[in-house]
């Protein structure tokens, strides 16, 4: 299995540096344990340290700012095949039936830990604006435990949660007690054999230090649609009360302002409210003059 890698990689060590560990073993013929056992036989803590450490090999001699610009040139053209991966899977995805089941529980606990618990906070912030109660988990140990226990007890059915590689312990180990509480579990994640009852899965680009996550933010993005989808007059109801309540207090800048265009618009708007404020006091006091004038009169 060793040797069919290494002759893989030097023979074709200019793509290999930009493959995951599951296309390597694939074009090597090997498992993909395979491979991570290999990078550790040459001493690195996984493939991804061994990868690193390849690429200066192909891209070091390039000329000024040419390593990095393929570099980032191929995560991104990584990230678009994984997008067109995702949309050519969209019809079998079970996005709106999902979605109805979680417009439908109430509350609707959501869970993200460690690098998972970005695309957690982003689906909680705007699953929020169309579901009256959405409870979002993006630390684990006691805090968790007893805050899903809790949530099951106000009548929580579903739970969903956001698991991207390196996999956390903790989060395993959430959803099993999950669903020990007797919740169906939703997951977003990167492979489609993830234990839980639904599996919404797309590709994490890795070609970078560190993972990107544009795939699983589209499922993340479409899910929430189909929540809204799933109850148009309550997502109707909900976006226009949001609406009235942050033009009331200002909580997004006006459309097409800069942050200083904002600031003067402000100023100006203090300083005509104090003129009108100061041309009132002033009418009031020349009128009560004229009130003691006619008295003595």
């Amino acid at each position: 299995m060793q040797r069919r890698i290494a002759h893989y990689l030097s023979e074709h060590l200019d793509e290999a540096i930009f493959l995951s560990s599951v296309e390597l073993a694939e074009r090597a013929g090997v498992s993909q344990p395979s491979v991570t056992r290999f990078a550790a036989v040459l001493g690195f803590a996984g493939y991804p340290d061994l990868r690193q450490a390849l690429r200066p090999l192909v891209l070091g001699g390039g000329g000024p700012g040419e390593p990095r610009e393929s570099l980032l040139r191929s995560a991104i053209d990584g990230e678009i095949r994984n997008l067109a991966a995702v949309r050519d899977r969209l019809s079998s995805l079970p996005l709106k039936e999902l979605g109805e089941q979680l417009a439908a529980t109430e509350p609707l606990p959501v869970v993200g830990l460690h690098v998972s618990c970005g695309l957690a906070t982003t689906f909680a912030c705007y699953a929020r604006r169309v579901h009256p109660d959405v409870r979002l988990f993006t630390h684990g140990g006691a805090e968790l435990a007893e805050g899903l226990h809790a949530v099951r007890r106000a009548g929580a059915e579903w739970l969903l949660a956001v698991v991207l590689p390196r996999y956390p312990r903790e989060s395993v180990q959430a959803l099993e007690y999950a669903g020990r509480l007797g919740y169906r579990v939703a997951v977003i994640t990167d492979r489609p054999g993830f234990p839980a009852e639904v599996v919404l899965d797309a590709p994490v680009g890795d070609r970078l230090v560190f993972d990107s996550h544009a795939a699983p933010l589209v499922l993340v993005m479409a899910l929430v649609e189909a929540m809204a989808d799933a109850a148009p007059l309550r997502t109707r109801a909900r976006l226009e009360e949001y609406e009235r309540m942050t033009g009331e207090t200002g909580v997004f800048l006006p459309n097409g302002q800069t942050g200083d265009q904002a600031s003067d618009q402000a100023s100006d708007q203090a300083s005509d409210q104090a003129s009108d404020q100061a041309s009132d006091q002033a009418g009031d006091q020349a009128g009560g003059r004229a009130d003691l004038s006619w008295r003595h009169d």
